[in-house]
């Protein structure tokens, strides 16, 4: 049974912005924010998820935008043509536009496939873990979208299984709930590829779509640093920096989680390419492990730290800025004399600087040289939108810590 259309754009509303507010969509932005846009009565009783003609009080038109009158980015571009049809070939065709571009990055299909505004599909994520799939419909329309997206993603890729991944609480913004289902399948494990690996996943109750795709590239270059070498990766989920560690020839890795079904699938990871014997497993939460490593007196030659959110939103910045600071300090600590040090943040409240700033000062306090060899972000399958710095979300440091 094929979807049906997202609406009808012959009745498609139309919204106008109000006067002297539309100086940020002229200059290309994909947000209209609700203090931006007339909000007569008839305009905040559509429902949720409705695509509309945006205009300016000018006359001018913006093209076909995604509204929700709840939430305070009220619309989101979706394409410069007012009427376009919202139908099943739209959304193929702009899906085959992000498969592609994949598949020429990455040259093996495990990749982040869809990332929201920079893909031209506002709030959905998807990623690609062969023939299993991972969606994210974080925007109503995405949500009214997802039976037109399950139906394109069949024709594109034929996938084995499809889940909605749809637990994130930016969900709430936009009145939606948090739950995650099978959208298509019955079997919702999968493997990930990479660096030589295969990594066991459970796409319905892992972290966030099952994997970070965003730290391939960082993985790598952390991996490079580990041959011969002691290894700590905490936060470490399903073990993606530390098995790739010890498949690079890395001496012993401790992997450190709270989450017991991650460590046991990094466990089997480490069995099945055959060494097991080189990678330890400790449950416990990271920041008070850390602390209790740090006073017996515990040193590796590579430490990694790669922990959630620690800002959720704006007025979370003072506290996280403490929390980053003390965990660089923490681990700089346990990174032994020659050492190297890797930290990240995938907080997009918490500006890159800022986030510098953090980890220099806890690692200041360590009393330790140290010096900066890197400033990543996020590998080129989460590409950003040059107006949305919120999708350049995430940020690493690697450093050296020579021996005094």
């Amino acid at each position: 049974m094929t979807a049906e259309p997202l609406d009808t754009p012959s009745a498609r509303p139309l919204l106008r912005l109000l006067p002297g507010r539309d100086r940020r969509v002229k200059g290309g932005h994909p947000w209209a924010f609700s203090n931006e846009i007339a909000m007569a009565p008839e305009v905040r009783a559509l429902p949720p998820g409705t695509p509309v003609r945006l205009e300016g009080d000018d006359g001018v038109r913006h093209g076909t935008w995604l509204f929700n009158p709840h939430s305070l980015i009220a619309a989101r571009y979706l394409s410069p043509h007012p009427e376009v049809a919202l139908d099943g070939r739209f959304f193929r065709n702009r899906l085959a536009e992000c498969l592609a571009l994949r598949d020429r990055m990455v040259g093996q299909p495990f990749y982040r496939l869809v990332h929201a505004e920079a893909d031209g599909l506002p709030g959905l994520v998807i990623d690609r873990y062969g023939d299993a799939l991972a969606l994210q419909a974080n925007t109503a329309a995405m949500e009214r979208a997802t039976p037109l997206l399950v139906e394109a993603l069949r024709a594109l890729v034929a996938p084995r299984v499809v889940v909605a991944r749809n637990d994130a609480g930016v969900r709430r913004l936009e009145g939606l709930p948090e739950e995650s289902r099978l959208l298509l399948g019955e079997d919702a494990t999968a493997r990930v590829r990479e660096g030589g690996l295969e990594f066991s996943l459970d796409l319905l109750s892992g972290q966030k779509t099952g994997w970070f795709f965003d730290q391939r590239e960082n993985r790598a270059r952390v991996a490079a640093l580990a041959q011969g070498g002691t290894v700590l990766d905490a936060f470490c989920h399903t073990g993606g920096f530390g098995l790739l560690a010890a498949a690079a020839g890395a001496e012993s890795v401790a992997l450190l989680d709270r989450s017991e079904p991650a460590l046991a699938l990094a466990a089997d990871t480490a069995r099945r390419h055959g060494f097991a014997d080189r990678v330890s497993t400790m449950r416990g939460e990271a920041l008070e492990t850390l602390e209790k490593l740090l006073g017996q007196g515990k040193r590796f030659d590579v430490v990694v730290a790669d922990p959630p959110a620690f800002a959720k939103s704006r007025k979370d910045h003072p506290a996280a800025m403490r929390a980053y600071a003390k965990l660089a300090r923490i681990c700089a600590g346990l990174v032994a004399p020659g050492g190297f040090l890797f930290i990240a943040s995938c907080s997009h409240h918490v500006p890159v600087g800022d986030f510098t700033d953090a980890v220099a000062h806890g690692v200041s306090r360590t009393r330790r040289p140290a010096r900066l060899l890197a400033t990543t972000g996020a590998g080129p399958d989460h590409p950003v939108h040059p107006l949305l710095p919120e999708t350049a979300y995430l940020k690493g440091l690697l450093l050296h810590l020579p021996a005094a």
